[in-house]
């Protein structure tokens, strides 16, 4: 059973379809991590270019939806609640992997660092699929 579902979390962030890249919570340690899932639809429109004989969900994707589980996990805290989390800052990542239409990534993701006085915040993330990690990262986000 998640944690929080779709509708949930879209009473934590901003994000709407199209983008709206997390589908539920499925653990959280408040103010320090955040496990969430994303179901990579194969009726995702971006398949369509992306590529056609080839899908593969692109990796600008797996680094918004890094961000998102780190939005998360930041608008949950009190001194965040009902902020704009904006991308300010993308570290470090790499592609290890594929993900394609049909699979479903898991989102590991840990606060560590903040500059409380900026209302900023970096986050490290992992990709996994079938528990193997396709991606990691570094994410910062201004809350405005």
């Amino acid at each position: 059973m998640p944690l929080m579902n779709r509708e949930q979390i879209m009473e934590v962030i901003p994000h709407r379809d199209p983008i709206l890249l997390v589908d539920e919570v499925v653990e959280m340690v408040p103010e320090e991590s955040i496990v969430t899932r994303f179901h990579v639809d194969p009726a995702m429109d971006v398949f369509r270019g992306h590529f056609p004989d080839a899908p593969v969900f692109p990796g600008v994707y797996t680094v918004e939806s890094m961000a998102q589980a780190a939005d998360i996990l930041l608008l949950s805290m009190e001194r965040y609640a009902n902020k704009t989390p904006f991308f300010i800052g993308i570290d470090k990542v790499k592609f290890k992997g594929k993900i394609a239409p049909g699979d479903t990534i898991e989102l590991h993701v840990k606060l560590t660092a903040e500059r409380l006085e900026k209302a900023i915040a970096t986050c490290s993330a992992e990709v996994l699929v079938r528990g193997e990690i396709v991606a990691t990262g570094d994410v910062t986000l201004a809350m405005r």
